[in-house]
C-alpha cells in the first residue's frame, strides 16, 4: 500500500496586523490617560507612624503652607460623573457672598477648583487675572474658610440620595504657624464638622516596637 504524503504547510506567520494592534492600543492609552498635575501648593507634612491609607472618597481638603496660606478644594471620586458639583459650589458661594461672578468665571472654577484668594479677588482670579494667592482669610475676625465648608456642605447634601462617603481633610505643612491651623479648626466647628483626618507623611511601623508585633502576629 503506497504511503500517503501529507502536504507541509508553512508555519510562519504574517506579525503586521499584530504590530499594529499593539501600536493602536498603546496609543490609545497615551492619549486618554490623565496624568496628576503637580501640587498648587508646596507642603511638607508631618511625619507620623500609620499603617492605615487614606481612601479614595469625596472629600473637603484645606491645605495650608508653611507660610500660613490657606487653600480649599472639593475632590471628587468621579469627578466626570459629577462635574455640576464645583458649579453647584461656586454658585452656592456667590449667592451668599453676592460676588456677581459670569458664566464664564464659574466655568473657570470648575475646571481647576483650587482657591487660595480672599472674596474681594476672587473675581478677578477666575477671570484670569494675576492675583497673587495670599490664601483664604481664616482669623478670628474674617473667617472665610467657614462659608466655603458650609457651601460645599450644603452641595454634598442636596445630593445625599447618592450616599455619598464625604470626608474632611486637612493637610498642613509641618513648619506652619498655629494660627493657621486653629483658623481651619474653627472653620469646621462653625459648620459642626467635627471629625476630619489630617494627611501625614507616614513612616511605617518601627519594627520590633509592640504594635509592629501586634500587626505581624499571623
Amino acid at each position: 500500500m503506497p504511503s500517503v504524503k501529507i502536504p507541509r504547510k508553512s508555519t510562519d506567520f504574517d506579525m503586521t496586523p499584530f504590530v499594529d494592534v499593539a501600536f493602536l492600543i498603546l496609543s490609545f492609552f497615551m492619549l486618554a490617560t490623565k496624568f496628576k498635575p503637580p501640587e498648587k501648593v508646596a507642603v511638607t507634612t508631618p511625619k507620623s507612624v500609620s499603617a492605615a491609607k487614606l481612601k479614595e472618597q469625596d472629600a473637603l481638603s484645606i491645605t495650608f503652607d508653611s507660610a500660613g496660606r490657606v487653600f480649599f478644594t472639593m475632590t471628587l471620586k468621579k469627578p466626570d460623573a459629577n462635574k455640576g458639583f464645583y458649579d453647584e459650589l461656586i454658585s452656592s458661594v456667590n449667592a451668599a457672598k453676592n460676588l456677581g461672578l459670569t458664566p464664564a468665571e464659574k466655568q473657570a472654577f470648575s475646571k481647576f477648583p483650587i482657591i487660595g484668594v480672599p472674596f474681594a479677588s476672587l473675581k478677578q482670579k477666575l477671570g484670569g487675572a494675576n492675583i497673587p494667592e495670599t490664601g483664604i482669610p481664616v482669623d478670628s475676625t474674617n473667617n472665610e474658610l467657614a462659608q466655603w465648608v458650609a457651601s460645599a456642605n450644603d452641595v454634598f447634601r442636596q445630593h445625599s440620595d447618592q450616599k455619598l462617603d464625604v470626608n474632611y481633610m486637612i493637610k498642613g505643612d509641618n513648619n506652619a504657624a498655629y494660627p493657621s491651623f486653629k483658623g481651619v479648626i474653627d472653620a469646621f466647628r462653625q459648620n459642626e464638622v467635627f471629625k476630619f483626618q489630617l494627611i501625614t507623611d507616614p513612616r511605617g511601623v518601627p519594627p520590633g516596637t509592640d504594635y509592629y508585633k501586634d500587626l505581624n502576629k499571623d
